[in-house]
């Protein structure tokens, strides 16, 4: 198999497990978690099979022209970054989908739970091997509303409801200004290519727009990886059955923030500016997060204020 070959069903394959599993939601759970469990497994073998390639500084990229009006191309791209976080979301995906099969009790909509779960991984891996940030936006808020679908999937649950609402308010609308800074940052570097505006530091830092972008990303950065002031919604969305929990809000989806700042460290980075900001909030965060969950006794509560913390770190 190609390298190309192997991003694009990379990317494809929990997207195929989603909606088979939901053409056989009638299935037993444990149909739907040996689907979800095998495509994990799968994912991660596919991985493994290019990180030799990938660390020795090669590098794996594809690309195919989507909407070309508008700059936006289905274009992959697999370096020793986008590597870490997909083993990263492919491991503790394979184990939270063994868990979550014997936590769920009888009679719960496994097929809808599994094929949640699923969508949230195929836009978390989008996340880390987009090549493009419009492509990467796309991904982005697919997180959030599949998030959103997963904090509240005990729709009897007061809690779950209002975790799910808090959760998609705040990072959704963090979204949204992160297109915003997207925007910008693509058409000051003239091109929404990754690699290009990666490699533009000088004319982004030297335009009249560059603390706007900077704002706008850092805001929607902090917003997805619950730093403060934005860290409240993290503990209301552990609601979540805990499979959610560990999965989206201990191991995956609030590593995003930190993602996208180390992916875009090389052309933001090195401002008096980014620096005040990301070690002020990161370290607020840090010292906060830590004090609050020494008095916490509930485990997820610990869990919740413990991971904002990190975070911050």
């Amino acid at each position: 198999m190609t390298p190309s070959l192997t991003l694009i069903l990379l990317t494809v394959l929990p997207f195929a497990a989603a909606i088979l599993i939901a053409g056989l939601a009638d299935r037993g759970r444990g149909v739907h978690a040996l689907i979800a469990a095998g495509a994990s497994a799968l994912g991660l073998a596919l991985v493994i099979s290019v990180a030799g390639r990938v660390l020795d500084g090669g590098g794996i990229a594809t690309s195919a022209s989507w909407v070309p009006a508008i700059g936006l191309d289905f274009s992959l791209l697999m370096d020793p970054l986008g590597l870490m976080f997909a083993g990263l979301i492919l491991g503790i995906g394979l184990l939270v989908m063994i868990f979550a099969h014997f936590y769920l009790a009888e009679g719960e909509a496994t097929g809808r739970f599994f094929a949640t779960l699923m969508l949230f991984q195929g836009a978390m891996l989008g996340i880390v091997i987009s090549g493009n940030v419009l492509l990467l936006l796309v991904f982005w808020e697919l997180t959030s509303l599949s998030s959103f679908l997963l904090i509240g999937f005990w729709r009897h649950n007061p809690d779950a409801r209002q975790g799910a609402r808090m959760a998609l308010a705040i990072t959704g609308g963090g979204g949204l200004v992160l297109i915003a800074g997207m925007l910008l940052l693509g058409v000051v570097a003239g091109s929404f290519d990754l690699l290009t505006i990666l490699q533009s530091r000088e004319v982004v830092q030297a335009s009249p727009h560059y603390p706007a972008i900077l704002i706008l990303i850092l805001i929607g950065c902090f917003t997805k990886s619950a730093q403060f002031p934005f860290h409240f919604w993290l503990p209301h969305a552990m609601a979540a059955p805990t499979p959610v929990s560990a999965y989206l809000h201990s191991a995956t989806m609030v590593k995003a923030g930190v993602f996208l700042l180390a992916r875009l460290w090389p052309v933001l980075s090195g401002t008096e500016l980014y620096t005040v900001i990301v070690t002020l909030v990161g370290l607020t965060t840090m010292l906060f997060g830590a004090w609050v969950a020494i008095f916490r006794h509930d485990l997820k509560a610990i869990l919740a204020y413990s991971t904002i913390s990190q975070l911050g770190l």
